[in-house]
């Protein structure tokens, strides 16, 4: 009797051990009739998915995902895939909530049986997951708080080989964040500079037909800064002024804060002008060329300070900061009344960035300030308005931020426009085309004043 007992519990035993699922001993698929089911519905979902019928692959991944996790890493890379399908589909809000919650889920239990994996660690899986929780709740200030240490993390480990989607999330939280006062002004810009220059590098780094898409980020992640309010003058003196004493001769801190503040147009800043010149004396720079040029301009010698425009525009590789100097350089111009250069400048300005309208506003003002001198008659100095007002339109079309000011020039000088029967009496009709010659040398369109 107590042999067979024996034998009678060696078999329970055995057969307990050969029926154990891979999340219950750590296997990859499980023992005994658990393994078979494990393989058996690993083959039925892979089916399924490659078919696009997430509906049917559903269940028999579920069986998988929750009884041999460790068996593969496709498991939820397809997942993921899987279960976001089906939740973006479904209407019912509990069983939404319930696909969220595995997606969820999906990352987390990656990232504990693959979290070593050396191409997609743990800080991958995490920046992912932050992207997909903020992707369905953008406006939640829970998870908003909830995924920035999730980015900050996989920042903080990853590096230069941060994804740039998760780049710019981390950015476009980070803002958020600030905008919710749960991040200070410094913090934020210190995360900007950092995301900028991993960007840059990666940029640097990447294949030539990629750069396009990285330099998009970067762009994106400017936008996130400039409207975050934390990148104006104020806020960048208050917190880099106290440091400048302790950083003049410090290149890369003075390259930063030199670069933000010509990125706010700070312009007027003392911080500006003192960052710009310790910089220069180390490493000339368009930016440190740029401020001292403006510290010129606030003092009157115009010389010197297109001396150090064009210095800035020599040593400027970014177009859109390249584009700025040229248009600094034509309101020079224009204040000293040399009208044909103030137009070159602005042209070259266009031709970097030719979504910009403050180019085609100062090209504009050029020609109202010459009316006057333009032809020999009352009839032709206003004739040069219609060329005027051709560029505020210009600027509008092109630059949904200058329309307000491309709309005030339109209100102000289609006033100087030749009435109805001045324009008839020069044998003219209302939209014939008109050419206006000097040096502005361009077509128009006859318009009344109304």
């Amino acid at each position: 009797m107590k042999i067979a007992t024996l034998l009678i519990a060696g078999l329970l035993f055995t057969g307990s051990v050969f029926a154990q699922k891979g999340v219950e001993d750590g296997s990859k698929y499980g023992h005994g009739e658990d393994s078979l089911r494990c393989l058996e519905n690993l083959s039925l979902y892979y089916e399924y998915y490659k078919q696009k019928n997430y509906a049917e692959a559903y269940p028999k991944w579920e069986i998988a995902f929750n009884e041999c996790p460790a068996s593969n890493k496709n498991l939820y890379s397809h997942g993921e895939r899987i279960v976001e399908s089906l939740y973006k589909k479904e209407k019912d809000a509990a069983k939404k909530a319930e696909y969220y919650k595995t997606l969820m889920l999906v990352y987390d239990q990656r990232a504990k049986y693959f979290g070593n994996d050396k191409r997609y660690p743990t800080a991958y899986i995490m920046g992912k997951k932050a992207i997909t929780m903020l992707r369905y709740n953008r406006n939640n200030p829970d998870v908003i708080k909830e995924v920035q240490p999730l980015l900050e993390d996989g920042y903080k480990v990853l590096g230069v080989k941060t994804q740039p989607p998760a780049l710019l999330t981390y950015m476009a939280n980070s803002t958020a964040m600030y905008k919710m006062n749960e991040l200070s002004g410094e913090k934020l810009v210190e995360i900007y500079t950092n995301v900028t220059t991993t960007l840059n590098k990666q940029k640097e780094m990447t294949k030539e037909a990629n750069k396009p898409k990285i330099q998009e980020v970067i762009n994106n992640v400017e936008k996130f800064f400039a409207q975050s309010g934390a990148a104006n003058c104020e806020t960048l003196a208050e917190i880099f002024g106290p440091q400048l004493a302790d950083h003049t001769d410090d290149l890369a801190w003075l390259k930063r804060v030199n670069r933000l503040l010509t990125k706010g147009d700070c312009g007027e800043s003392e911080l500006f002008y003192q960052s710009s010149e310790y910089l220069h004396k180390i490493e000339p720079a368009a930016s440190s060329a740029y401020g001292i040029a403006l510290m010129y301009m606030k003092r009157g010698d115009t010389n010197k300070s297109v001396e150090f425009l064009n210095e800035a525009i020599t040593l400027e590789e970014d177009a859109s900061f390249k584009a700025k100097y040229h248009n600094t350089l034509g309101l020079i111009y224009m204040s000293q009344k040399k009208y044909s250069q103030t137009r070159a400048e602005a042209r070259k300005a266009i031709a970097l960035r030719g979504d910009w309208g403050a180019p085609y506003i100062l090209i504009g003002k050029s020609y109202a300030a010459t009316a006057s001198s333009y032809g020999s008659t009352e009839f032709e100095h206003k004739t040069v308005y219609w060329a005027a007002v051709d560029q505020f339109k210009k600027a509008k079309s092109v630059d949904a931020e200058a329309l307000a000011e491309a709309n005030e020039n339109i209100l102000l000088y289609s006033q100087y426009f030749p009435n109805t029967e001045e324009i008839f009496f020069q044998g003219l009709k209302i939209g014939d085309a008109y050419k206006i010659a000097g040096w502005i040398n361009t077509s128009t369109t006859v318009r009344a004043k109304k």
